[in-house]
């Protein structure tokens, strides 16, 4: 396959990088990096405006994940910033209330917000700026307003039902009684007063302070079960990221209770195809891959959970010799039935690189759209733990203090034991499969930055009531694939150009001298920038 022909061009860069979902977002994290913050000076300042700018992809009430290549210390790091389940909380309790899963709006899927914990740790152990400095720009663009985007707008329509349920959310999504109209201001006085207080008390305003009371009154008035204790005893954790290697280059994700484990899996199958003679976009790669997925998808069911609750055996998961037993399953004539997985896909990804050579990337998420729907202080409360299961045979069931499954997969690219492409993507229970298009892009079919970023994607993902999970492939895909696959076995539907439903991916490729690469994902509304 020749070049793409993208809709704008790889960014280059030396000084520095920034790449995010949102234009306003990006902006504020390249004025960090020439004011001569860091990368993750520059990661925070920057997802703190997406929480005001893009408030139905994250907020400051979701968690965050991770994964820092220090200079410093010479190594990679990575942050768990999910929060976890309420100790008054259990999958029995749910199930005698009359619940065969979690509802996803409202208080059930509230677990503890560990966003601001995440932040104020990083910053503690890499940042070289306070967190009250770096809210500066989020706190300007809540209190003054920003144009709101046909995304945004689109998005708070659809949600306009749920927020007529609370008061407080109706005042900040809808003022003058309706959504509203893209291009017009969307100011959200009470986010703003609860980030200046973050400023000025950092996360103990957040955990133990007024905006916790806040938090937990909001949760309990639904009839949930957080408590301030729940809160106070929040913590982020240090863990040791994963890696495996992808045809010589070495992949990074993050352990459980993230999904991380499921994308090298993914990538140790699909390493043993032949994807380059068998050409990009081609049939019989898509329908590789997609049965590679169905197999590490139906592990990551069958095993993962909260490594403090259960036991995960990623040695297993990792091994190559186990991913080729795996790979032999696979008909290259006929599409297989997987199990069905929940799916969902509202988060925001960035990436950033310092002259330092620090690179960040940073992921952040409310889960489904609005998260729970419920809003305290100014603040979009996540619904996390909707992703929780009440079947008690799984390793992800609901229990007291247990984090959930989570979606969340910062990642980065390693060439000789340093960083050579730092990505992410929304996309949810999606993001294993994104970021297999996106490294095999850059590794087999030698795609520039933008162009892995643009190609056109498939997800695949089971609709209710089906027992055969749908392929979704973006138009240009369907042209060379969609006949075959169909041929195979697979359903296919094709999607509009640039969906959202294929994630929001965000890369920056370092060079061996130096020289930034930036791409941005144009199913988002934000931009790489560098200088």
């Amino acid at each position: 396959m020749g070049a793409l022909v993208t809709g704008r061009p790889t960014v280059y860069a030396t000084e520095g990088m920034v790449a995010t979902p949102h234009y306003l977002a990006t902006l504020t994290g390249l004025r960090v990096l020439q004011e001569g913050g860091n990368a993750v000076d520059a990661a925070v300042a920057a997802n703190a405006v997406l929480t005001v700018v893009y408030p139905h992809m994250c907020s400051v009430g979701g968690d965050a994940f991770l994964l820092i290549w220090e200079p410093r210390e010479d190594r990679l790091l990575a942050l768990n910033g999910s929060g976890r389940a309420p100790s008054a909380v259990s999958a029995a309790d749910l199930r005698a209330r009359g619940f065969r899963e979690i509802p996803p709006k409202g208080p059930w899927g509230v677990t503890v917000p560990g966003a601001v914990d995440a932040w104020a740790t990083a910053l503690a152990r890499c940042g070289t700026r306070s967190l009250g400095d770096l809210l500066r720009p989020a706190i300007a663009y809540a209190e003054q307003g920003f144009p709101v985007s046909r995304q945004v707008a689109r998005a708070i329509a659809a949600e306009e039902a749920v927020f007529r349920r609370q008061a407080e959310a109706t005042r900040q999504f809808l003022p003058d009684g309706r959504p509203p109209a893209p291009g017009s201001r969307l100011r959200q006085p009470e986010l703003a007063a609860s980030l200046r207080l973050l400023a000025a008390e950092g996360p103990e305003a957040f955990y133990r302070g007024a905006i916790a009371e806040r938090i937990v009154a909001v949760v309990r008035e639904a009839g949930g079960p957080l408590t301030l204790a729940d809160l106070e005893a929040h913590r982020s954790e240090w863990v040791e990221p994963l890696q495996s290697t992808y045809r010589g280059v070495e992949v990074v994700e993050l352990p459980p209770n993230t999904q991380g484990i499921t994308a090298l899996e993914l990538f140790n199958i699909v390493e043993g195809f032949p994807l380059r003679a068998l050409g990009w976009g081609s049939p019989a790669s898509v329908h590789c891959m997609l049965e590679a997925k169905k197999l590490a998808f139906a592990d990551r069911d069958r095993y993962l959970g909260d490594p403090a609750v259960v036991e995960v055996p990623v040695d297993r998961l990792l091994d190559k010799a186990y991913a080729a037993e795996l790979r032999a399953r696979i008909d290259p004539e006929r599409a297989t039935v997987p199990p069905a997985p929940c799916w969902e896909s509202d988060t925001i990804a960035l990436c950033v690189v310092d002259r330092e050579g620090r690179a960040v990337s940073l992921i952040q998420s409310l889960y489904h759209s609005f998260g729970s729907g419920l809003v305290a202080a100014g603040i979009v409360l996540h619904n996390r733990g909707a992703c929780f299961v009440l079947d008690e045979r799984s390793p992800n069931v609901l229990a007291p203090g247990k984090r959930p499954l989570h979606t969340l997969i910062p990642a980065m690219a390693l060439r000789d034991g340093r960083p050579w492409a730092v990505f992410g993507t929304m996309g949810g229970h999606s993001q294993p499969v994104i970021h297999l298009q996106l490294l095999t892009g850059l590794v087999d079919f030698d795609f520039e930055p933008q162009e892995a970023v643009e190609a056109p994607r498939w997800v695949s993902r089971h609709e209710p009531g089906e027992a055969v999970e749908t392929v979704y492939l973006e138009p240009a895909l369907a042209e060379r694939a969609a006949a075959e696959l169909r041929r195979l076995g697979h359903r296919v539907e094709v999607t509009e150009p640039f969906s959202s439903l294929m994630g929001h991916a965000h890369l920056i490729v370092i060079g061996e001298d130096g020289v930034l690469r930036g791409a941005s994902d144009p199913r988002a509304e934000g931009y790489a920038l560098g200088w």
